[in-house]
């Protein structure tokens, strides 16, 4: 890949005279693996063309004069950066796309599956070195670590197509509802391409700009993504050391709490005060003791000051099962605002270390 030094007269940024708001909880896929194309979607604009000119746009130029300030670009780089990146109409549309709230039955089949969980026994008999050392290092469960590359991106098999300054600038500046997210995220990601002296047009994500194996958006890249094997760059494209390490500082700066469970079985009848629980924003908020007084029998080894979250998964339709969870959950949450992604990495993780400790 080209260095950035390179760059002021190369390819990237050819010179002139040639360069997280409210998240609603819905038991969503996995970015990465999230089908949002069809013919018609693939066809591609520049930005520049149909009338789309960014930089005639005030909000762009703002946006440019704020990099300009940071020092690593020029005016004339990110100028020709705006003209060099594509407008993606299926981006948009796929945004757009109501989120799909499967029940669980559903969800588990699709992201937890026998094939995951034998694709995550190959990836792990490959990685074995890897995995215990990076888990030994942050103190996160070597299964948790494994699973959350599954689910993601199935070890690294769908990590998705576009590139990532297609996606971002695509959401930045033509999908309004999350703008300011999405230029906040451009413009970690330039931070990104320039810290680790690669071309900004050469990397590849998901439709909404999620990166690699473990699908970090730039500003997570940026604060969580690890150099594993000191090689000088944070590649969690194809160094499973990189990536799994990258994870692990995720869970770690999160609040993992290592040899914790992640969620326990309870026992209830539902109450109307039960149900406006479960219904409740996914937060630690009520103690294990607060939900034994109103009727949950939770096993006896959480203790009554442990904080977590009650919530149902549908086993088959109209029948629930109930759980508690608890820090850990709350940790993995953060990583996918989805109750039953985390669901699902538990049981991917439980399934690849049966012989462990479950999770």
């Amino acid at each position: 890949m080209m260095k950035l030094v390179r760059m002021i007269s190369a390819a990237l940024f050819l010179s002139a005279c040639q360069s997280t708001h409210p998240i609603q909880e819905k038991p969503l896929q996995p970015t990465a693996t999230t089908s949002v194309s069809s013919p018609a979607d693939n066809k591609v604009f520049a930005l520049t063309d149909n009338g789309i000119d960014l930089l005639k746009r005030n909000d762009v130029n703002r946006f440019i004069d704020f990099e300009v300030k940071r020092g690593q670009y020029s005016r004339v780089q990110l100028e020709n950066f705006f003209r060099q990146v594509s407008y993606r109409p299926s981006i948009v549309r796929g945004m757009d796309k109501p989120g799909t709230s499967l029940p669980w039955y559903t969800f588990v089949q699709n992201n937890a599956n026998n094939v995951r969980i034998n694709t995550g026994n190959i990836f792990w008999k490959n990685n074995t070195g890897i995995i215990q050392a990076v888990s030994k290092r942050y103190g996160v469960a070597p299964q948790l670590l494994v699973a959350i590359v599954g689910i993601e991106t199935n070890y690294g098999n769908t990590m998705g197509s576009y590139r990532v300054a297609d996606a971002l600038t695509t959401l930045g500046y033509h999908y309004p509802r999350r703008a300011e997210y999405f230029q906040r995220e451009l413009s970690e990601f330039l931070q990104l391409a320039y810290e680790e002296k690669q071309d900004p047009l050469s990397f590849k994500g998901s439709f909404a700009g999620a990166m690699g194996m473990p699908q970090f958006m730039p500003s997570s890249f940026r604060q969580f993504a690890v150099d594993w094997d000191g090689d000088g760059h944070r590649d969690i494209w194809r160094n499973s050391g990189d990536t799994l390490a990258s994870v692990a500082n995720y869970m770690k700066q999160h609040g993992w709490q290592s040899g914790a469970p992640i969620a326990v079985p309870v026992n209830m009848q539902l109450t109307p005060r039960l149900q406006q629980i479960i219904d409740e924003p996914t937060s630690l908020k009520y103690t294990a003791g607060q939900l034994r007084q109103l009727g949950v029998v939770i096993p006896a080894q959480i203790k009554d000051q442990e904080k977590g979250i009650l919530y149902r998964l549908e086993r088959s339709p109209g029948e629930y099962d109930y759980w508690f969870g608890l820090n850990n959950f709350y940790t993995i949450w953060q990583y996918n605002h989805s109750r039953h992604y985390v669901a699902a990495v538990r049981q991917i993780a439980n399934n690849l270390a049966d012989a462990n400790a479950n999770l």
